[in-house]
């Protein structure tokens, strides 16, 4: 038999018969890429009882439902997504522009089900394809860029160390070692294990967004659009609860088309034991430490009593020597702070 070859036991090839979809993909050494591509289609109506086989022998992929990473062949109506092939440039669109490896294919075409099946929502629901293009930024991209060999950075930084924890590479450490066993039987064994680990990442990132991330950003949403029921001049955001909200601030401002001068410069919100009130200027972008207007110079490193006096109003907690955020007892002391340092 063939080295390439996957060896099938008799009891294998028996429940092969019998099943009504088999996924098909290459055998040996594995990659995060296939083994997430494998879990993602049994999450799928189609394949989720399906069988699996791993060998490069075209006849039995030949014989296949649907292919994976081997065949070099990429075409949805025939079930075959590999990206091996010459000539092959296919990305996912919505502005990434990565090249896809068969996880990206496969979630391409199927992650909106996939998304949908979890959320036990119709694919039609707004909430999929806002999920479906966040998963695919925040976990996949960074599969398939690895698998392809594209560079994270547009030059060649020399990093200061090395990062080697990345799900990619926790896949491939389960393969076996140079000097350890390679028979076919120990490698889908490891397989299935690899194909696991990513699977249940991916779930538990989906569930993430969908759970959390996903009502912050409705809390972010409705607070954008009442804005100027806080303060006439729209400038300070009021949110009733703790939410992370940067992130989602930026993202709304430019898909509502927020203008320069209309943006938020405060956000008030309480701090996350509930008991006092926070100000936080705006930054400038997502991760930067310069904000769009920083809290009044003379305010900065005052505390307590203190601050009241030089601000003028109640229940001063302080503000932080950069200016960026300060606290006070109440709602409506920090939304004091912020109408003044509007002003200031």
């Amino acid at each position: 038999m063939s080295s390439t070859e996957t060896v099938e036991h008799p009891a294998k090839r028996q429940k092969m018969e019998h099943s009504d979809k088999v996924i098909g993909t290459h055998n040996g050494t594995f990659h995060c890429d296939e083994a997430l591509a494998v879990f993602l289609l049994r999450k799928t109506q189609a394949y989720k009882s399906a069988d699996l086989v791993r060998t490069r022998d075209p006849a039995v992929l030949e014989t296949c439902s649907i292919v994976v990473d081997v065949g070099g062949v990429y075409d949805e109506q025939k079930q075959r997504f590999d990206h091996h092939q010459r000539g092959f440039t296919e990305v996912f669109g919505h502005g990434f522009e990565t090249k896809l490896s068969s996880a990206g294919l496969v979630y391409k075409h199927f992650g909106q089900e996939i998304v949908a099946n979890r959320l036990d929502v119709p694919t039609e629901d707004p909430k999929v394809d806002t999920l479906w293009l966040k998963m695919y930024k925040e976990f996949i991209e960074a599969i398939d860029g690895n698998d392809n060999g594209v560079s994270q950075y547009p030059t060649d930084i020399r990093p200061l160390y090395r990062s080697r924890t990345d799900i990619s590479a926790r896949v491939g450490h389960l393969n076996p070692a140079w000097n350890q066993p390679f028979d076919s039987q120990t490698v889908d064994a490891q397989f299935l294990k690899g194909s696991a680990l990513v699977g249940e990442e991916f779930l538990g990132r989906l569930d993430y967004y969908a759970n959390a991330w996903l009502p912050a950003r409705d809390l972010v949403s409705a607070a954008l659009l009442k804005r100027t029921e806080v303060d006439a001049s729209g400038k300070i955001i009021l949110f009733e609860q703790f939410a992370p909200w940067k992130e989602h601030l930026f993202e709304l401002e430019s898909e509502t088309a927020v203008k320069d001068g209309e943006k938020p410069i405060y956000v008030i919100y309480p701090d996350e034991t509930g008991g006092n009130w926070r100000i936080q200027a705006v930054p400038v972008s997502p991760e930067s430490f310069e904000s769009r207007k920083a809290l009044p110079e003379p305010w900065r490193g005052i505390r307590d009593d203190n601050l009241s006096k030089l601000s003028g109003v109640d229940g001063c907690i302080f503000v932080h020597a950069s200016g960026f955020i300060g606290g006070n007892a109440t709602k409506e002391g920090a939304l004091k702070m912020a109408k003044l340092a509007l002003e200031m």
